[in-house]
């Protein structure tokens, strides 16, 4: 019998061993609640506990001849209990067990993810903090935008995986699904009440409608969720990516002593861990779509979704445990270049304040389009000149002159403007 509230690696969840031994819970607990509605002896079941095992090769051998792996699963049972195992698996099929166990799979596994999300959480939290007053240039189409920290792109983030952890804390319940209702759904020859109590036992609740299977709907709003998660880590990691640029070099993942980043140019660092969590992402993209195209069975259940799902389920289960684990470290450590983001965003003499000086030229009541153009202008000229310096034009120019002091001027020019609001912002995030 496994241990429902230990927390064991995901590796092992999804191991054959932890898979037999969530079978032979599901029995158990229904074995149980057979006894418990007066169905079978009770003393048939305190047997069954006490001698209920399986040998994982032994399992191997007989379904290499019979073909099916509960049948395999039910004979090495019954090797060891004996004449008591006449009651085991009685009135059920075997998707009764399988798609019971599965959940306990599944809950198991988000029981992992979330432990995982919440430490990614508190390393993004940990590190907005920190910049939270680190100024760095916005972008929009790749192109500088204007100011803002790198705190608050971090609070994006943030945001963001408090999103995904609402969204899995809603999904435990989604997935905490349980069916002991025969080989159509219809309790034929079991009775409904044994369903109840055994999956109470499970911590599962019972599926409302089931065919011969937990309708895979299920599965698939599971792993949707996995991936819209990935998808979020992918952000992440473009970004890191995109910042990383020689030419930007505003952060940098960390490079460790004696790493080397290419067999050919030794002067190489590359983003290696965020280009790998891109890739991760694409897959657990295309698994999300394999369960999707599992919904659609033939009448109550045809076996095309079982083998997609011995694939797609550890593997992703995994592979998001992976991602979350390699994301929380790569942003505890990465390196962070205040120096290089004030160099990029006062690059061509401060460009990116062209709006607050528009502003500035409307607020004293000049034409829009003729503040736009007188503006425009001034920018294009810098951002065109070897050496531009919007600043330098702008205080040179007699038209905004005319309109605005020196102060008014360098005012217009103050990052701080673009930072006012940002405590809002850290507010709603508790930050």
């Amino acid at each position: 019998m496994i241990e429902r509230y230990t927390l064991p690696e995901m590796g092992e969840i999804w191991s054959d061993l932890f898979k037999y031994k969530t079978w032979l819970q599901v029995e158990i607990a229904v074995c149980e609640a057979q006894a418990d509605l007066g169905y079978i002896p009770q003393v048939a079941v305190e047997e069954i506990k006490a001698k209920a095992d399986f040998d994982p090769q032994r399992i191997q051998d007989i379904e290499a001849e019979v073909r099916h792996d509960v049948i395999a699963f039910l004979t090495s049972v019954n090797e060891y209990v004996g004449e008591a195992g006449r009651y085991i698996h009685l009135g059920m099929t075997s998707s009764d067990m399988l798609d019971t166990a599965l959940s306990l799979q599944l809950v198991a596994s988000l029981q992992v993810i979330m432990t995982h999300v919440e430490n990614l959480v508190q390393a993004i939290r940990y590190k907005a903090q920190e910049h939270r007053s680190t100024v760095m240039i916005g972008r929009s189409h790749g192109i500088h935008a204007e100011p803002m920290t790198f705190g608050f792109k971090l609070a994006g983030w943030l945001a963001e995986m408090l999103r995904h952890r609402d969204r899995l804390t809603t999904l435990q319940d989604q997935i905490a699904v349980g069916k002991i209702s025969g080989a159509v759904g219809t309790y034929a020859n079991i009775d409904p009440k044994v369903e109840a109590l055994a999956c109470q036992k499970l911590g599962l609740r019972p599926d409302t409608a089931s065919t011969q299977i937990i309708s895979r709907d299920i599965h698939g709003e599971f792993m949707n969720a996995l991936a819209l998660l990935a998808a979020s880590i992918e952000r992440f990691a473009v970004e890191i990516r995109n910042l990383q640029r020689t030419d930007v070099l505003e952060v940098e993942e960390y490079f460790s002593k004696g790493q080397k980043g290419s067999s050919a140019m030794p002067h190489k660092r590359n983003p290696i861990r965020s280009e790998r969590l891109t890739g991760c992402a694409r897959i657990l993209r295309a698994n999300a779509m394999a369960t999707l195209e599992n919904v659609a069975l033939w009448h109550e259940r045809d076996i095309s979704h079982s083998s997609v799902e011995r694939v797609v389920l550890p593997d992703s289960c995994i592979l998001i445990h992976f991602m979350l684990v390699e994301t929380t470290d790569l942003i505890k450590n990465l390196l962070v270049y205040p120096e290089n983001m004030a160099r990029n965003m006062n690059v061509y003499g401060g460009v990116v304040f062209s709006q607050r000086l528009l502003l500035a030229l409307v607020g004293k009541g000049m034409v829009r389009e003729d503040a736009y153009a007188i503006v425009q202008s001034l920018a294009h000229t810098a951002w065109n000149t070897e050496g531009g310096n919007f600043r330098a034009l702008v205080t040179a120019d007699d038209r905004v002159q005319a309109q605005l002091s020196g102060e008014e001027i360098e005012a217009c020019f103050d990052p701080a403007h673009h930072l006012r609001h940002l405590d809002e912002v850290y507010q709603r995030l508790s930050i």
